[in-house]
């Protein structure tokens, strides 16, 4: 290929900010993964097994590994649902909630660290193709047959 595609972008820069984030929840035995599932849990009423896979937009089976790997480590604990008696809430305990911080305090950072490279108007215009190119990509319809371009 002769240009860089978009996809390519965000492939390459997502894996350096996952490499980066990886490698700082190293030092505390940890991963990226469980640092984001830290930080999509309800730190005071806890949050339902089932809502928490899509709030991360992950399948259940990637998710109960690290759940169980969670409980393992003391970082979360499972609780029944008071309002759904076949359902289970996800707390963090105190352990947890530390750890929720200090991946609260990296994402922060890195946050800060990326707007003191690039202005306000960049920033927008960032989000504003971000946004775009979700969109475009959730509505699935890129690869339908009729926008299939044959002369490729």
């Amino acid at each position: 290929m002769k240009e860089i595609t978009v996809d390519y972008v965000l492939r390459a820069t997502w894996q350096a900010v996952a490499r980066m984030y990886n490698e700082e929840a190293k030092k505390f035995d940890s991963t990226m993964a469980v640092g984001f599932t830290l930080l999509s849990i309800d730190p005071k009423s806890g949050t339902p097994s089932t809502a928490l896979g899509p709030k991360m937009g992950m399948e259940a089976t990637s998710l109960s590994r690290i759940l169980k790997s969670m409980e393992e480590k003391g970082l979360i604990e499972r609780k029944p649902n008071p309002k759904d008696g076949r359902g289970v809430l996800i707390h963090l305990t105190e352990f947890g909630l530390e750890n929720r911080e200090y991946s609260k305090d990296r994402v922060l950072r890195f946050n800060d660290a990326v707007k003191e490279h690039l202005s306000e108007d960049q920033m927008d215009a960032f989000f504003k193709v971000m946004k775009s190119i979700h969109d475009i990509a959730s509505e699935k319809k890129i690869f339908t047959k009729n926008k299939i371009n044959k002369s490729a």
